[in-house]
């Protein structure tokens, strides 16, 4: 067949195809396996410490200042939400579906390729000292009209905006957990320490009570009210312990390393222990109803919807096919070039168009939708921030009461007006004061944590959000990502 084509010169066609096949392949991609060993990665999650090199690094650059000394002794909110930065699995997550959308980008800006067909015939009753063979080589080379390839791409580039913008929801989400588990933390070892202080007086004051109840002072039930509330007092004690275990656990899980990695530092409360001076001001909440990462990455959604409208109905138009094409028909060399279209007949693309409106519609009401919950949220949230702000107001009279009713029982048992029973009672009193005051404590952070939550911003004193790193940076540490 060659030798009919090309003379007595095959070995150039040998030539030409081999170099043609070389340049197809030059740009082909190769596989390389990776495969995933639940041992290694397991081993690699209980190896995070947080004294490593790489981490230090990491914050300094994001601090802008060097630490010192290194690890830090106390390790407050926003030092603890760098580590999650570093850390937390779910923002991995997040980037990945960044990659994917970035190389949807790639594949919606590719160029359609052009086809090949070669059809060989061979006659068997061809005329004499003519070539039995018949030989048809085509070219098929796709056009796209009507823009179609730039709504592709723009939709692409919007899709990889709304994963772009929700690693910062999930950064906010990681922020508002580590924050809870703090709280969680807080309220559990401050109930410890109030606790340990109730049951020492009470157990005090049932000492007290058995030794007048051998001289006939108190009653037996008196005695036994005394032992009884002596036994809840351990009771929640025991709770308390229990509720801190449980909740160092959460902020380690919140930053994503392992509970061990928790145990030679110090957590520091600061935060938890004062509250913003102001109420966010309406500039704030015109800012989260316009900047909420998530409200962002809706408008992205939103804009995708329209491009993929825009394509839809740029499909109505038929993209269009050249097709050169050469035929060797027994010694005869004929040559051909043919265009086609696809004929908009039966259908003009209507039902694609109409699927696109309807989910750009959907996708306009979701951001309806969310701006307003999100209205809803930060008008409730500030509700419940002020109703919370007077609560613990009148827990703290309350307390400021109790201190002063015990100061005077104090200075009355010093000159001999009351006895030891009397002091004890004073004592108890304000210690259990104390813990209705930290239930207050704790509410009141609650609703600040959910006016944050509405607003997706740090509202002093917690300290500004820090810098979201949209790229892992744990890549150079190996393949499991330490």
């Amino acid at each position: 067949m060659c030798y009919f084509l090309f003379g007595k010169k095959p070995h150039l066609v040998r030539a030409s195809l081999l170099v043609i096949l070389l340049i197809l392949m030059a740009g082909c991609a190769t596989f390389h396996p990776k495969p995933i060993s639940p041992q290694e990665t397991a081993s690699s999650f209980e190896a995070r410490t947080l004294e490593k090199a790489d981490f230090k690094k990491f914050i300094e650059l994001n601090l802008h200042h060097e630490i010192r000394p290194w690890p830090p002794r106390f390790w407050d909110l926003n030092l603890l939400t760098w580590v999650a930065f570093y850390y937390h699995p779910d923002l991995d997550v997040a980037r990945a579906k960044w990659g994917v959308a970035q190389a949807g980008v790639i594949t919606a800006g590719q160029r359609p390729n052009p086809s090949a067909g070669l059809i060989p015939q061979y006659s068997v009753n061809a005329a004499h000292g003519v070539s039995p063979w018949i030989l048809n080589f085509s070219v098929d080379i796709p056009i796209e009209t009507a823009g179609k390839r730039g709504y592709r791409i723009a939709q692409a580039k919007h899709l990889s905006d709304d994963a772009r913008l929700s690693i910062a929801t999930v950064a906010w989400q990681i922020r508002s957990r580590l924050r809870t588990s703090l709280l969680n933390f807080y309220a559990a070892d401050q109930s410890e320490i109030l606790l340990r202080n109730q049951l020492a007086i009470q157990e005090d004051l049932v000492e007290l009570m058995e030794r007048r109840l051998a001289v006939g002072e108190v009653s037996r039930p008196d005695v036994t009210l005394a032992h009884l509330a002596l036994d809840q007092i351990r009771l929640s004690l025991t709770e308390a312990k229990k509720q801190r275990a449980e909740a160092r656990g959460r902020i380690a899980d919140a930053i994503g390393l392992s509970a061990e990695a928790l145990n030679e530092i110090e957590i520091s409360f600061g935060f938890l222990e004062k509250l913003p001076d102001e109420l966010p001001s309406p500039e704030t909440r015109r800012q989260a109803l316009l900047n909420r990462a998530d409200i962002l990455s809706s408008l992205a959604s939103y804009a995708a919807s329209q491009s993929a409208l825009q394509l839809q109905i740029a499909k109505q138009y038929p993209d269009i096919h050249l097709g050169p094409g050469y035929e060797f028909d027994q010694g005869e060399n004929k040559w051909a070039i043919g265009v086609s279209v696809t004929l908009p007949v039966f259908n003009q693309n209507q039902g694609p168009i109409a699927e696109a409106e309807a989910r750009r519609k959907q996708a306009e009401a979701w951001f309806r939708a969310l701006q307003a919950r999100t209205i809803g949220e930060i008008d409730t949230t500030q509700a419940g921030y002020r109703a919370a702000l007077k609560e613990l107001e009148v827990a703290d009279s309350f307390v400021s009461h109790k201190e002063s009713e015990q100061q005077s029982i104090q200075a009355m048992f010093k000159v001999g007006q009351v006895d030891r029973l009397a002091l004890l009672s004073a004592q108890l009193e304000l210690a259990s004061s104390k813990l209705p005051r930290l239930d207050a404590l704790v509410k009141t952070q609650q609703s600040l944590g959910l006016l944050e939550d509405a607003l997706q911003y740090p509202i002093n004193p917690s300290g500004p959000f820090p810098v979201v790193p949209e790229r892992n940076p744990r890549e150079k540490e190996g393949a499991n990502g330490g």
